[in-house]
């Protein structure tokens, strides 16, 4: 924290947080490093706008995750990319996520300007200008609290209005609100239970208010809902809910919430639904009957094989940090450009399996 900022929350000034609002504001609240190696995106690129936690915070920000912590890939970070920025290096001139710079301020600044009624987003992270995705964000930080995201997603609609009447915001959130350790345990307990049910009913509803807030503003706006992932098939979880009856049990709590969006989405045709735990037995497969890992690998048309392990290594599906690993975010981005097209009426160019593997594999030669 600088001494102009301990400063003021020491002596709880206003006219001097007005100060400091005032100097961050002088760029509209946010500070912009510049693309860095980023081509800036064509007027005619489809707006993308994303909501959520870590699943879509991009892994090159250097800001949130400096390069000694190991997070994000370890001595693999460079090529391991996140979804937002698959997409960003493949469909540079279809799918436009905004540029690639340091926006936002730190959460204590943010909070000294909303005492004098600005807003500004926090906190401050590098990525994409449209990405609002906050690691370990729950649902309440869709509308409410520190986060706001939707919020301040509309202030940078609200700039461009015409071109986000072809826009899209891609809502994808829930895991750290009930789909954790806590949450699978006592989905598998009892998977109607009141009080992990409760917390799934306070995410639909701030989803409902996301897709409201948007859509009060700018009608045209599509959404993309992204169902949550059953992390029974995180690889730290193996040795959990090892029975057919909590796994069944599990599936079965976290189908509230994704019928719900399903529901929500049959309803508007400017909505698609993404089925994420669909999405992953079809590729990985599942757990067997008596609840242990039986998972099959994916292979590329290189040859490489990508099994449902931990680590670092590109040939594991999920990072030592527990994230998604590359091949993962590549081929969770084809699918997305797949589903914005069938369900969405969008032009995106497909991503084949040829250039899957040919991407996959210039990012290893690119880190050996």
């Amino acid at each position: 924290m600088s001494t102009l900022l301990r400063g003021v929350v020491a002596t709880g000034s206003v006219a001097s947080a007005f100060g400091v609002a005032a100097l961050v504001l002088l760029s509209d609240g946010f500070q912009v490093t510049g693309p860095d190696g980023i081509a800036p995106r064509p007027e005619a690129a489809v707006p993308m706008a994303v909501l959520g936690d870590s699943d879509s915070h991009s892994y090159q920000d250097k800001v949130s995750f400096a390069q000694a912590s190991g997070k994000r890939g370890g001595a693999y970070r460079s090529m391991t990319l996140q979804w937002t920025e698959v997409l960003a290096r493949l469909r540079p001139h279809e799918l436009d996520p905004g540029e690639w710079g340091v926006w936002g301020v730190h959460r204590v600044v943010a909070r000294l300007q909303q005492w004098v009624g600005l807003q500004n987003r926090a906190p401050r992270k590098q990525d994409y200008q449209y990405n609002f995705a906050i690691s370990g964000a729950g649902c309440e930080t869709l509308t409410t609290g520190g986060g706001r995201q939707v919020q301040r997603l509309l202030s940078l609609m609200n700039r461009e209005p015409a071109r986000w009447r072809h826009g899209v915001v891609v809502l994808r959130i829930g895991v750290n609100s009930f789909g954790m350790d806590e949450g699978l345990e006592q989905f598998a307990r009892d998977p109607m239970g009141d009080a992990i049910q409760t917390e799934v009913a306070q995410c639909l509803a701030q989803v409902r208010s996301a897709i409201a807030l948007v859509h009060a503003e700018h009608p045209q706006t599509r959404f993309v809902l992204v169902g949550v992932y059953d992390n029974s098939n995180w690889p730290r979880y193996f040795d959990r809910w090892q029975s057919r009856g909590a796994l069944a049990n599990v599936a079965r709590g976290l189908d509230v919430y994704d019928k719900s969006l399903q529901r929500l989405a049959a309803g508007d045709p400017r909505i698609a639904y993404f089925d994420d735990r669909a999405w992953f037995a079809a590729r990985w497969g599942t757990r067997d009957a008596q609840g242990r890992p039986a998972y099959r690998p994916v292979v590329l048309a290189s040859g490489l094989q990508v099994t449902n392990t931990i680590g670092d290594e590109p040939h594991h599906a999920v990072i030592a940090d527990g994230h998604a690993g590359l091949v993962w975010n590549v081929l969770w981005a084809q699918s997305l450009v797949e589903l914005l097209n069938q369900r969405l009426g969008m032009a995106i160019t497909p991503i084949g399996d040829a250039e899957v593997s040919r991407l996959v594999d210039s990012l290893l030669a690119s880190n050996r």
